[in-house]
């Protein structure tokens, strides 16, 4: 049978008895999550839901989510996740872009989704912890699980929309099994004695195959923090035996500044996985020494399921790559003209495997677009080294050209923070009469951090090419960052006047 939701099912005949999810009191087992899912699934009949209907999931990391996540996909539904902190606009866009018939909502999205709901003519159903139960309680479970097609939708993931409206990365249950399995068996090597950190939201790419599912997969136990900090990430590590951590570079950012709590232990901390943007060399190194884990990065987008590569667990791994493509999945570096780039040239990734998505939802141009013979373009800038390992140079759009010249942002970000008082840094382009763009550089500093703006352009100008060192110079409290904790560029302005 194809249905992602076997997952579950497997693991409760399994394991019933394991602890699946918890959420600082709140916990399931896993014969409870089974159960609870095949009561989700009749309250959706009672709702009008039927296989194939999109039903739109409006929650952050709670027990309820995956309550609900694998309800929709045993009653055949296609999941649409939606960040529970967007407005009823953005709310309103994904409903009626996928033509949801449903939308589950969490009681700090209610007002929002509400909104949304009416105006786009959906059902909208508030899962109150009472009152969900209570609904739950009240519903005969239905233990099976529809069957699906291995290309039948399973979820539709929103992309932020960085380069316009954000579009429906459809993903089947072809993809996300396999991208699941991939993940388990040779990369993360989980089991039912591991306790994988749920700080990654659940509704985005990466905490849904890496963290969710894989856990699901594996009958190992997922530790959900609804809104990152590094205080209450560090008590769940050591209070529930964290032995994978998941998370992007800003988290291990904060982690490694944070004070750690008295007494801090984490003697079952074995693994920390990396992904959502590049993170800096420094800052992995920071971060291994402190508390004694090895750091593998790994690279996807929600168009790839999520993982394309990773830093193999039984290679030598390499800090500052992607790794390689993972099993099932092939990569290649293309020119603008379309040609495979020369070995030691840079050229965009194009990703081609089993865990590609089936195209955007109602968008045939920006699928063709995005997948030219079977090959999806990432849109993000890479080379190769000698042993084949993968390397992010940028996003092709965040590459800068000053006066003719290209510079790639992220190796000038990895520069910056290596001066002992930076926190966190982006580097931009800006508009120049002459030049055509300036580098420019905002950063924020540690606690105890400090330096002016002029001994941070000199700390990057005496490490790069004249043409390299950002010009501009400028101070923040804290940077731009969307729902994984990624720094937003887009977001970010820079005042040319000054130093």
């Amino acid at each position: 049978m194809t249905n992602l939701a076997t997952l579950l099912v497997n693991s409760a005949a399994a394991h019933g008895s394991r602890t699946a999810v918890r959420q600082g009191v709140d916990a399931l087992g896993y014969a409870e999550l089974d159960e609870r899912s095949a009561r989700a699934v009749a309250l959706l009949h009672t709702r009008g839901i039927r296989p194939g209907d999109r039903v739109g999931l409006i929650m952050p990391n709670t027990v309820h989510f995956p309550v609900a996540y694998y309800g929709i996909l045993r009653a055949g539904a296609v999941v649409v996740p939606i960040n529970p902190l967007l407005k009823s606009r953005e709310i309103d866009f994904t409903l009626r872009d996928c033509g949801a018939r449903l939308a589950l909502a969490a009681p700090t999205a209610a007002a929002e989704a509400v909104t949304a709901a009416a105006e786009t003519g959906a059902d909208c159903l508030i899962t109150e912890p009472v009152a969900f139960e209570a609904l739950l309680d009240a519903a005969e479970p239905l233990p099976g699980v529809v069957e699906r097609g291995d290309d039948d939708l399973a979820v539709i993931l929103y992309t932020s929309g960085t380069t316009g409206t954000p579009k429906g990365a459809q993903l089947t249950h072809r993809n996300l099994l396999s991208n699941t399995a991939t993940t388990v068996e040779t990369l993360f090597h989980v089991g039912p004695g591991d306790v994988l950190f749920g700080g990654l939201p659940l509704f985005h790419a990466f905490g849904q195959t890496c963290a969710l599912n894989t856990a699901v997969s594996a009958a190992a136990t997922l530790t959900l923090l609804p809104r990152f900090d590094a205080t209450s990430a560090l008590e769940i590590i050591a209070r529930d035996g964290v032995t994978v951590f998941l998370g992007v570079p800003t988290m291990y950012t904060a982690l490694l500044h944070a004070e750690l709590p008295d007494g801090f232990d984490a003697p079952r901390l074995r693994l920390a996985v990396s992904g959502g943007a590049a993170l800096p060399v420094e800052v992995l190194h920071g971060f291994e020494q402190r508390f004694d884990v090895p750091v593998l990065e790994g690279y996807g987008l929600s168009e790839t399921s999520p993982v394309a590569a990773f830093n193999p667990p039984d290679r030598r791994r390499k800090p500052g790559s992607i790794g390689l493509p993972v099993r099932g999945v092939e990569f290649r570096l293309v020119t603008d003209t379309g040609t495979e780039a020369a070995p030691g040239r840079i050229g965009e990734i194009a990703v081609r495997g089993e865990n590609v998505m089936a195209g955007y939802w109602n968008r045939p141009d920006a699928t063709a677009e995005a997948v030219r013979d079977g090959w999806f373009h990432t849109g993000d800038l890479g080379r190769t080294d000698d042993e084949g390992y993968y390397y992010i140079v940028d996003r092709k759009k965040d590459m800068i050209i000053r006066g003719g010249y290209n510079v790639y942002p992220r190796e000038i970000e990895e520069i910056l923070y290596e001066h002992p008082a930076v926190a966190e840094a982006a580097v931009v382009g800006i508009p120049h009469p002459v030049h055509g763009e300036e580098i420019a550089a905002v950063v924020t500093l540690n606690p105890h951090g400090s330096a002016t703006a002029e001994e941070i352009r000199d700390h990057v100008r005496t490490r790069v090419a004249a043409y390299k060192y950002p010009r501009l110079v400028r101070f923040a409290d804290a940077l731009p960052k969307g729902p994984t904790g990624k720094i937003l560029k887009r977001e970010i302005r820079v005042d040319p006047v000054g130093s």
